[in-house]
């Protein structure tokens, strides 16, 4: 998925240079290779379902059904994938209303089909699973559909449905060091996860409650850092260097205060939003423990993603991935195995993340001022 970014900055510099046809190939090739990805992905799920489980050390009352949801789950990979390409390309173009109605759509029918599964047809985890299968297929959908009455030149036209072998390229070379980067964070997460586990199945539903809340809080808030890529690779193609700043400081700004106007507040009632999910009191218990460290802390991460996509939009993605998987998935990894594994705590555990956010967000900062430091002297020089 890491991969959608360098449709997303291609798209947004070759509209910014006005270089249609090269637009043309990159739509298409994102829309076909998101495709194949997708299916490449179903294979994987269905293979590694049950051993990635194990590794994660499952326990036995759930997991059963934890392997059948990711199997069905993974059903719907190709459908996600078209998806966060097309809308990666309508973001890049300026068209962000579309991929949010598409999914505003997919969610209420997301949601009424779990009802419709789960409670009148008593299917359980195999229904919820369908029910996000069908959604996403829907998504999907709506998005092609959009870009095939497109007027302009990232209209996706099936007699054009072709890989460009140079731009698959150019999208790896900037999006392969983003899904690597999102590769680590999935690896630390399921050490991190692994950590939980081994605290048992109330800890679990805890856990799982909270970071549900935690999702709309950190949606809301790095939604500006994704936004960041599409401004700054138009800029960046027009070699408008100088507005690069403005984006930067305006997603900081932005994305901070989204960050805490969410997150503070989701702690404060955390109480009431879990027990939307659990009314077990120590099932909240777990759950407001984990929100009070990284709901009220979660405004930090817009300062590591911010400086990191607005410098892949100028095509610089390695320091990126670098500083992410040395400063966050490494560090945590390192952090359970020393700080945790001396002192076995949930709070413990969980420190990791804020912590690991401001080391990035340091590291991520002084790169981005060395890139502009190095466009502007050479639009000087030019």
């Amino acid at each position: 998925m890491g991969l959608s970014v360098g449709t997303n900055v291609l798209t947004a510099q070759y509209l910014g240079a006005g270089q249609h046809k090269d637009l043309k190939e990159t739509v298409h090739t994102s829309i076909v290779s998101s495709a194949l990805f997708g299916v490449i992905l179903v294979a994987l799920g269905f293979i590694l379902a049950r051993p990635m489980l194990n590794m994660m050390g499952s326990p036995a009352d759930v997991i059963d059904l934890s392997e059948l949801y990711i199997r069905i789950y993974f059903l719907g990979m190709p459908s996600l994938m078209v998806y966060n390409y097309g809308s990666a390309i309508l973001r890049a173009v300026g068209d962000t209303k579309r991929p949010l109605v598409f999914m505003m759509i997919s969610g209420v029918i997301n949601v009424g089909l779990n009802l419709l599964l789960v409670i009148v047809f008593r299917m359980g985890v195999a229904g919820v699973a369908i029910a996000t299968v069908a959604s996403e297929t829907v998504s999907a959908v709506l998005v092609l559909g959009c870009l095939m009455k497109a007027e302009d030149a990232w209209r996706f036209q099936w007699k054009d449905a072709r890989i460009t072998w140079e731009k698959l390229g150019h999208m790896t070379r900037i999006g392969l060091p983003a899904g690597l980067q999102g590769a680590s964070f999935a690896i630390s997460n399921i050490l991190i996860q692994s950590s939980i586990n081994s605290f048992g199945s109330v800890t679990m539903a805890g856990n799982a409650a909270a970071a549900n809340v935690e999702g709309f809080c950190y949606v809301a808030m790095d939604s500006f850092s994704q936004a960041a890529i599409s401004f700054t690779g138009q800029n960046y193609g027009a070699k408008e260097y100088r507005r690069i700043d403005k984006v930067f400081i305006y997603a900081l700004i932005l994305g901070t205060a989204s960050g805490i106007l969410f997150g503070v507040p989701a702690y404060l009632f955390g109480g009431k939003l879990l027990s939307i999910f659990s009314t077990d009191p120590a099932v909240i218990d777990v759950g407001l423990l984990r929100m009070g460290i990284i709901c009220v802390t979660q405004f930090t991460s817009i300062w590591m993603n911010a400086p990191g996509n607005v410098c892949r939009a100028m095509g610089r993605s390695l320091f990126p991935m670098v500083n992410i998987i040395s400063s966050v998935c490494v560090f945590r990894v390192v952090w359970i195995l020393t700080v945790f594994a001396a002192e076995r705590s949930l709070a413990i555990l969980y420190m990791s993340y804020p912590i690991s956010w401001i080391l990035a967000a340091i590291a991520g900062t002084i790169y981005y001022l060395y890139v502009r430091k190095k466009n502007l002297e050479g639009m000087e020089a030019a």
